[in-house]
């Protein structure tokens, strides 16, 4: 059975727009390519957004860069154009680019900051990662380096900034210092959040335009929520 996402044409959060590339503000709970559930995805909702905008006929393309857990909130990149998304694929795939992200954690972390290095193991029937710190076979090298930004009532506030993408790799090693992520109950999280959201947040994407070749620097403002208002002020920007 089919579901409806938050975003619809009409309310799209779009960070960045022209004609090869769009970037989108993802809510949580989105998601943002099919898969087994057969719900509606981000995807089909970008494509209904470019044809109504530019009443374009037939068919849209929309190329799919990377992806963002569907609890996760924050930036998302798509490609417009097949030149567009054969260099993004590129770029994405040789790391061309600065990555941040913004977590809420139940417990702040011994180290205040630092460099995270695991092999993660992926268990496709879970849908969970497992991290260890040894390799193992058919694991994955996994590094993160994180930064405490601050502290709210009860969460902490980290900044991370990720040297690999692996499955769930921000959720997992995380989890394994301690630092769970609100409302992440596949890792640990004492509650879950009241939208089934996990509190991570895609804030910060910067590359290189595939076509113009320009420095994009994009930014995706945070949930509209007190606590990440908190984050926000605290953090500063």
């Amino acid at each position: 059975m089919k579901e409806g996402l938050r975003s619809t044409p009409d309310n799209l959060r779009v960070i960045y727009e022209d004609n090869h590339i769009i970037v989108i503000n993802k809510y949580p709970g989105d998601i943002v390519q099919g898969d087994k559930t057969g719900d509606v995805t981000l995807s089909d909702v970008i494509k209904g957004y470019i044809k109504k905008k530019y009443n374009k006929p037939g068919e849209v393309f929309l190329g799919t860069v990377h992806r963002l857990d569907r609890p996760v909130s924050g930036l998302v990149v798509f490609a417009r154009t097949s030149k567009a998304l054969t260099r993004l694929n590129e770029l994405f795939k040789d790391k061309n680019l600065n990555k941040v992200y913004w977590a809420i954690v139940e417990q702040v972390p011994y180290e205040k900051e630092g460099k995270l290095i695991h092999y993660l193991l992926k268990d496709e029937a879970k849908n969970k990662s497992r991290a260890y710190s040894d390799e193992r076979p058919g694991s994955k090298k996994a590094i993160l380096n994180y930064q405490m930004l601050g502290k709210g009532d009860h969460y902490g506030f980290i900044q991370v900034k990720l040297e690999t993408g692996r499955h769930h790799q921000i959720r997992v090693q995380l989890s394994t210092i301690g630092a769970i992520i609100k409302g992440d109950l596949k890792y640990g999280a004492r509650r879950s959040n009241k939208d089934a959201s996990i509190s991570l947040h895609s804030r910060f994407l910067e590359f290189i335009h595939p076509v113009s070749k320009v420095r994009l620097s994009l930014v995706a403002p945070v949930p509209d929520e007190k606590i990440w208002k908190d984050f926000e002020t605290i953090a500063g920007t």
